[in-house]
């Protein structure tokens, strides 16, 4: 991998990370297209989560903040039940990524399949986007549970987590507001979790690309991660995900044309 390919894939990691398009399913197509093999390049991949996870940190501080003064209190308060409800919605997607997820990846990383979750992200997202939610200001224990499984069906290559758990949190009758922070928030500690499962492998080493392309990959999905997540909240305050259906619509039939022909 040079540093070209390196900044290409850092930016559609940093983008699509946040954006409802997937970005599991981007990076399987840029690989087909740059003919990268990212999963042998383990301290890449691990790099790149990390970026991600410092975007979500520099948009969200003062959310962040926050939560980590009222989790000291000795009174149980709003803020602990906040974490109570992020750490919730982890386990759905706890379970799968360490029983499942290399066999996922494994059957389903074929790109007419990524294209057909890309089309289910679309219908995802044009369904949240007339659907005509209650807007509720709280995320309620059954929700954070519900949008948990969200993300957890999000393992599959093409199926976007932010959209779906996005669309899931709208569709059960919750503030844009407050979805979209839960949304960015209760991903950090399932990408961290990541993170630490790529670590423990011993396979951080696996293929040596040079400091260079490490420092410029991390340091495009960070930039590009940050503007997206910024972006992205924004957008699903303003109501417009319809847009993005339209976009995963167009690149999932795309990809399965590709794939079929």
């Amino acid at each position: 991998m040079d540093t070209i390919q390196a900044i290409l894939l850092g930016i559609v990691q940093g983008v699509t990370e946040f954006l409802p398009v997937s970005s599991s399913g981007h990076l399987q197509l840029a690989k087909e297209i740059l003919g990268v093999e990212l999963e042998q390049n383990i301290t890449f991949d691990v790099m790149l989560h990390a970026a991600t996870v410092l975007s979500t940190i520099v948009v969200l501080w003062r959310e962040l903040w926050r939560l980590l003064c009222g989790l000291f209190s000795r009174t149980f308060n709003a803020e602990q039940a906040y974490i109570l409800k992020i750490i919730l919605s982890m386990i759905p997607a706890g379970v799968v990524g360490v029983l499942f997820a290399d066999q996922i990846e494994a059957v389903f990383s074929s790109i007419a399949f990524v294209g057909a979750m890309l089309l289910v992200t679309a219908l995802l997202l044009t369904f949240a986007y007339y659907a005509k939610p209650r807007a509720r200001a709280s995320i309620s224990w059954r929700d954070a549970f519900i949008i948990g499984l969200a993300q957890a069906a999000a393992t599959l290559p093409g199926l976007s987590r932010s959209g779906s758990t996005i669309a899931t949190g709208l569709v059960l009758g919750n503030d844009k507001s407050a979805v979209a922070n839960f949304s960015f928030l209760m991903v950090i500690p399932v990408i961290l979790g990541k993170m630490l499962l790529d670590i423990a492998s011993g396979e951080m080493a696996a293929i040596e690309i040079g400091s260079v392309p490490l420092i410029a990959g991390f340091l495009a999905a960070f930039i590009t991660g940050t503007l997206a997540c910024k972006f992205m909240i924004e957008m699903v305050k303003r109501g417009r995900l319809i847009w993005f259906a339209l976009y995963c619509a167009i690149v999932g039939l795309v990809s399965l044309i590709y794939a079929l022909v």
